[in-house]
């Protein structure tokens, strides 16, 4: 278990922490489409991503998702610790969007090592503001911006993730991730598709005019 690889923290801990750590950690698997922490329903622990690919979201009281972030190999989930950290205020949910591999720090040694290492301290700190900065991010995109950039910029950006412009994924994962209603997503991609940029099938979307949608997502 090379941890080292993964905590940036690890090496600059003490010998006994190191130890502690590694006979605490628990490694875990979620499969595509699992939640793997639910809001403040549960206190699951650090989460270290292996391998895979995690979505962090969050529901408006009525009910509708954005995405916030995802997390990928190497990265590592602060918020499924949330209830060791005081000064977070707001839930978010955790879910594999691919078949992931990862390591659990539990949230009761997370705490201990935050307030007795100074290194695991100063790194929380710098990973918060990161996730704050990408959080203020998506917020300045969906005040400032129009969907139609918006939609074209997530669709260039998952066939960036996945590797190719025919993209399985329907209108309904689409509105979750960008914060909105489903018929919103279809009536600007039957556009998008008018203008020759996509063409669409059932659960699929091609991408036909990849450079016409980074000029729009500009």
């Amino acid at each position: 278990m090379d941890l080292a690889e993964y905590l940036p923290f690890y090496p600059k801990l003490s010998p006994q922490q190191q130890t502690q750590l590694l006979n605490s950690v628990e490694p875990m698997e979620a499969t595509a489409g699992t939640v793997v922490h639910n809001g403040n329903l549960d206190c699951l622990g650090l989460l270290v991503i292996r391998s895979g690919q995690l979505r962090v979201y969050t529901l408006s009281s009525e009910g509708r998702e954005v995405t916030l972030y995802r997390l990928f190999d190497h990265d590592i989930c602060l918020f499924s610790a949330s209830c060791v950290m005081p000064d977070i205020q707001f839930e978010v949910i955790i879910e594999a969007e691919k078949d992931t591999k990862l390591w659990v720090i539990p949230s009761c040694l997370f705490k201990a090592l935050m307030e007795q290492s100074a290194p695991v301290s100063n790194y929380v700190n710098q990973l918060m503001s990161s996730r704050f900065s990408d959080v203020m991010w998506l917020m300045e995109q969906i005040m400032w911006k129009s969907f139609d950039k918006r939609l074209a910029g997530f669709l260039l950006e998952e066939c960036g993730l996945e590797g190719t412009k025919r993209l399985k994924m329907t209108h309904e994962r689409i509105a979750n991730h960008l914060g909105t209603a489903r018929e919103v997503v279809t009536r600007m991609l039957r556009y998008f598709q008018s203008e020759g940029m996509v063409r669409l099938s059932r659960g699929e979307i091609t991408i036909t005019d990849e450079k016409g949608l980074r000029k729009l997502a500009e």
